[in-house]
């Protein structure tokens, strides 16, 4: 994957430059409020590309801005490219394994992002698939806490989770749904192809989602809370993959 330097622009012409000239745009601030033109053209680029708004205040933006002249607008670029869905299939395709994914809905905590991906590298996982909305992207913190996996793991974005996993259940996948209700991991069957669904830290799984998944499968506890880290709980589900395709 191609690394560049995360950086904040502020400025209505600015982002709408930026968009112009295919910089990957991962969050975008506007004023809440702010309707005139460069903001109704910045609306549209945002929509054309994917990209989420959300609508703060002023206080907010004088919080995160570093010029000042942030004119009611500030956007983050990523801090690496994104993959394609493709490129995670082809990247199984030429190992000549049977696909083995990861899909997170709603991560927000780039530490528990940046931790999966790397544990999805050690585990020998193809890919991870992310949604561009409710969810951090691949900012510079993520990219430290993957201590260095975003080079070799590939990550996808998406507009919509469920219809990416229906296209990869054509293609012959099986997806798990991690969730505490589920039947033990361990009892299940992880062989083939195979995607590991994880929920964001508060939420879980969406029902849609989940809905989708082909079984649902729980981590045996014995402690006094009621859930694991979302990374933790991807990392004990990778090792079963790694278990019961190689040991």
């Amino acid at each position: 994957m191609s690394r560049f330097e995360e950086s904040i622009i502020e400025g209505r012409n600015e982002v709408i430059e930026a968009f112009r000239s295919g910089k990957t745009i991962d969050r975008l601030f506007i004023l809440d409020g702010a309707v005139d033109g460069p903001i109704q053209t910045i609306k549209r680029e945002a929509k054309k590309h994917g990209v989420r708004i959300d609508f703060v205040d002023r206080k907010r933006l004088d919080t995160v801005s570093v010029t000042g002249k942030h004119q009611g607008v500030i956007a983050y670029t990523a801090a690496y490219e994104y993959a394609e869905v493709e490129d995670i299939i082809r990247n199984a395709e030429e190992k000549n394994e049977d696909l083995f994914v990861f899909i997170l809905d709603g991560i927000v905590d780039p530490h528990n992002l940046g931790a999966i991906i790397r544990t999805a590298n050690m585990a020998g996982a193809h890919g991870v698939i992310i949604p561009k909305n409710r969810a951090v992207g691949l900012t510079a913190t993520v990219a430290k806490a993957s201590a260095g996996a975003l080079n070799y793991t590939p990550v996808a974005r998406v507009t919509n989770l469920k219809n990416t996993v229906e296209d990869l259940k054509k293609r012959g996948v099986w997806f798990a749904c991690a969730d505490m209700d589920g039947k033990t991991v361990f009892e299940q069957d992880l062989k083939g192809p195979v995607g590991i669904v994880i929920g964001s830290e508060g939420d879980g799984v969406s029902r849609l989602l989940k809905e989708k998944c082909d079984f649902i499968v729980s981590i045996p506890t014995r402690g006094d809370i009621d859930s694991l880290n979302a990374s933790v709980a991807a990392g004990v589900l990778a090792f079963e993959v790694v278990r019961q395709r190689y040991c």
